[in-house]
């Protein structure tokens, strides 16, 4: 199949670059073109369906599947759209792996959809759209992770459909699409906060083009903006509560500074080209720029769009990766603009009477951007889910999160033996996964970084106040910010999470009796942000969790 495939690609890409040759009969190769691409992309969603159904959750899955328990308006972290995510597929399929991933499968298609309609709006080839879903098929951070479940994921179908309804503006001129460009912006903020980086692309898209003086004394782009707000609206009530908890958090982010390294600069270059393809993604930045010239010199305002929408978040996170180790999947939500500028921008070159060699590479390069994009996919589908071999060690990305079950059943156990009522820990990450495996069968606290815990609901402090509990952490264990209080803690033993053969980690087990903690600390204590000592014992106290700004609290956007 896989040979018929790349002849399909082949056949697309041929058709929309060269001008030279003559047309092959429209109806029967289209229709041979979509029944192919339509195959490859089931059998690369039930490869998601697999990857989602048999892998462990990673940590950060499992820390927002605890959201999904939660009423909060919003997070410290992120706002709620993926908490809502998960909580719809774990209502149809249940506290499962499946379930806790299944609206970011569901996301991939609706994406490509969108996707495709964007293309084909633009350029009126059906061709150039399955292009564009096929690079998208051919990226590992689409075409596999999007079975993993993250903010990003859901910022993703809402920025396309934002994008769509722009194209659609454009090419109806009726200014009510407007209105529904502002839905899915705001839906697209409640997804994720790095969706104010589109603000740009959106500004030049009514700035640049000639149009402008239409759209800035018009009603409709504003009322757009009030409905962006209303909708985000969620997020800002809940950081009014909480003293902009969210907000700040994200300003320290965003302007932290480190010293200048190119170590950073280098981990994120090679992310991208692992992530989007050693091939593809120098041919969709440089179709990017050819588009955002296009787009400036001759004012199109797709182009623009586009263009913009990728160069400056690209170029923001280039910049930061000086002094900052940029996160997997901050960048996510940039490529999939980058595909539908890339193929619009492949369909043009013809229409433009680009040299017959340029067409002839562009072709060339395109089409091994796409087979060899597939065969990494599934590679490295092959290596999660068929193979026995770790050959990346400790550091691989799903083993190094994978065998938690382990240490969930050891303190489980260990619970019974030493008569504790509740487990205590100083990682998110332990306490997400611990949740996760323990259903809520006991209460789960991380002790420090309450702010993480804002209005969160009682995790049952009748088994907390005056019980033991069981204090789990990973070596080298740090319980130094206990050393003040009045806990004792006594070792009790320790145990590894092992993958495929390997000690990944492991982790000390400890009762802990003398003190209860404080789930409502004030901002200033160092329970609230923190590993510090602790001024003095505190007390589990019911109610809502205090307000207030965590300004320095370490984690990941």
């Amino acid at each position: 199949m896989r040979g018929r495939a790349t002849g399909v690609i082949l056949d697309i890409q041929m058709t929309i670059a060269q001008s030279d040759k003559p047309a092959l009969p429209p109806e029967r190769p289209a229709l041979s073109s979509l029944l192919w691409v339509a195959a490859l992309i089931a059998v690369m969603t039930a490869m998601r369906c697999v990857f989602a159904g048999t892998l462990d959750l990673r940590t950060d899955e499992a820390y927002y599947w605890t959201w999904s328990k939660e009423s909060a308006l919003s997070f410290l972290d992120h706002p709620p759209m993926i908490a809502w995510f998960i909580r719809f597929g774990t209502a149809i399929f249940g506290d499962t792996n499946f379930g806790v991933r299944f609206a970011g499968l569901l996301a991939m298609p609706i994406s490509q959809l969108l996707l495709a309609d964007i293309v084909r709006r633009v350029t009126h080839d059906i061709r150039a759209a399955m292009l564009a879903v096929l690079m998208m098929e051919a990226a590992l951070y689409y075409g596999l992770l999007m079975a993993k479940v993250a903010p990003d994921i859901a910022l993703i179908p809402f920025e396309l459909a934002m994008v769509w309804s722009l194209v659609r503006l454009t090419e109806s001129g009726d200014a009510r699409w407007w209105l529904a460009a502002g839905v899915f912006g705001g839906l697209s903020l409640l997804s994720k906060l790095t969706a104010l980086m589109l603000i740009p692309a959106i500004a030049a898209f009514i700035l640049v083009p000639d149009w402008r003086w239409r759209w800035l004394r018009s009603p409709y782009p504003w009322t757009a903006a009030l409905i962006a707000v209303a909708v985000f609206s969620p997020v800002l009530i809940w950081n009014g509560m909480h003293d902009w908890a969210s907000f700040r958090f994200q300003f320290v982010r965003a302007t932290s500074e480190h010293d200048l390294t190119l170590r950073t600069l280098g981990d994120y270059i090679g992310l991208q080209f692992g992530q989007v393809g050693p091939i593809l993604l120098p041919v969709v930045l440089f179709a990017v720029g050819v588009t955002a010239w296009r787009g400036y010199r001759h004012r199109d305002p797709v182009a623009v769009l586009l263009s913009t929408a990728v160069l400056v978040p690209f170029g923001y996170f280039l910049w930061k990766s000086l002094t900052l180790r940029v996160g997997d999947t901050w960048p996510m939500f940039i490529w999939p603009l980058g595909f539908a500028a890339a193929a619009i921008d492949i369909a043009m070159r013809r229409r433009e009477n680009w040299p017959a060699w340029m067409l002839k590479w562009s072709t060339f390069w395109a089409n091994a951007a796409i087979v060899s994009g597939l065969c990494l996919v599934v590679a490295i589908f092959l290596y999660y889910t068929v193979s026995p071999w770790n050959f990346i060690g400790k550091t691989d990305p799903i083993g190094g999160e994978a065998g938690f079950a382990q240490v969930a059943s050891r303190a489980e156990s260990e619970m019974q033996n030493s008569g504790a009522t509740w487990i205590a820990t100083v990682d998110y990450r332990v306490y997400a996964m611990l949740r996760w495996y323990l259903r809520d069968r006991v209460p789960v606290i991380q002790i420090n970084e309450r702010s993480r815990f804002l209005g969160f609901r009682d995790p049952g402090c009748d088994m907390i106040a005056g019980h033991a509990g069981l204090y789990v952490a990973r070596e080298p264990d740090d319980a130094s910010i206990l050393a003040s209080t009045a806990a004792v803690l006594t070792p009790l033993g320790q145990v590894q999470r092992t993958w495929r053969g390997r000690v990944m980690d492991t982790y000390v087990l400890e009762k802990l009796t003398g003190w209860t903690p404080d789930l409502s600390p004030p901002p200033a204590s160092p329970f609230y942000k923190w590993r510090q000592l602790a001024e003095g014992g505190a007390v589990c106290r019911l109610g809502s969790i205090s307000t207030g700004a965590n300004q320095t609290l370490a984690a990941s956007l």
